[in-house]
């Protein structure tokens, strides 16, 4: 890809990028580029100053050594994407040259939650405990997913049991992991801590 004067190459990408779409095509005549965001919930990307493109390969993931940061100049919703002129992108040719690059943005600028609101990025890896049959609180396992039924968030859980001291993955029959889904609302929640990496509800185990 050609070097655009305002893009920091040489920059050292932040350790707390998240992850946040991918550039699908370049939108309109002047440079835009068009994403679409990994969650229908687009804010950190809507008011981030500053995104960082980086490649992706097939065969190995994302590219972080090649993380670029551009300066957002404009951004907006577009239907479902997110729209955005970057500066030192002045056409279409350059916009398009960046399609298939993943969108990513540093923790630190996401915007603040309300109370009880919760970026899904930081629900990922929490200790999820539910109930079990006598109605005991016990370790479900740990959220490996998020996503939206369109009514609420749903948390994917990767179901975990102690063995020998350690958290295990649960496997079924056929030796792949158990997951458990397990509706991300109030009614469901007795205590969600970030902190201690831990989510309470009153879910069964075994649902």
């Amino acid at each position: 890809m050609t070097e655009a004067p305002h893009s920091q190459a040489g920059a050292s990408a932040p350790d707390n990028l998240v992850e946040l779409g991918r550039i699908v095509s370049a939108y309109g005549l002047r440079g835009w580029v068009k994403i679409q965001p990994h969650s229908a919930r687009s804010e950190a990307l809507l008011t981030a100053k500053r995104w960082w493109l980086v490649p992706f390969s097939r065969a190995s993931g994302a590219v972080m050594q090649d993380a670029r940061s551009w300066k957002v100049k404009l951004s907006r919703t577009q239907g479902a994407t997110v729209v955005g002129a970057l500066d030192g992108i002045a056409d279409r040719d350059e916009a398009e040259a960046l399609k298939g690059m993943l969108v990513m943005v540093a923790r630190s600028d996401f915007p603040e939650t309300d109370e009880g609101e919760y970026y899904w990025v930081d629900l990922m890896g929490c200790r999820v405990w539910g109930l079990d049959d006598a109605g005991v609180q016990a370790v479900m396992g740990v959220v490996a997913d998020v996503s939206d039924n369109g009514a609420h968030a749903v948390l994917s859980v990767r179901r975990q049991q102690e063995q020998d001291g350690l958290w295990v993955d649960l496997l079924d029959d056929k030796e792949r992991p158990v997951t458990s889904l397990v509706p991300f609302v109030e009614a469901h929640l007795q205590e969600v801590d970030l902190p201690g990496r831990r989510i309470v509800t009153n879910w069964p185990l075994d649902f």
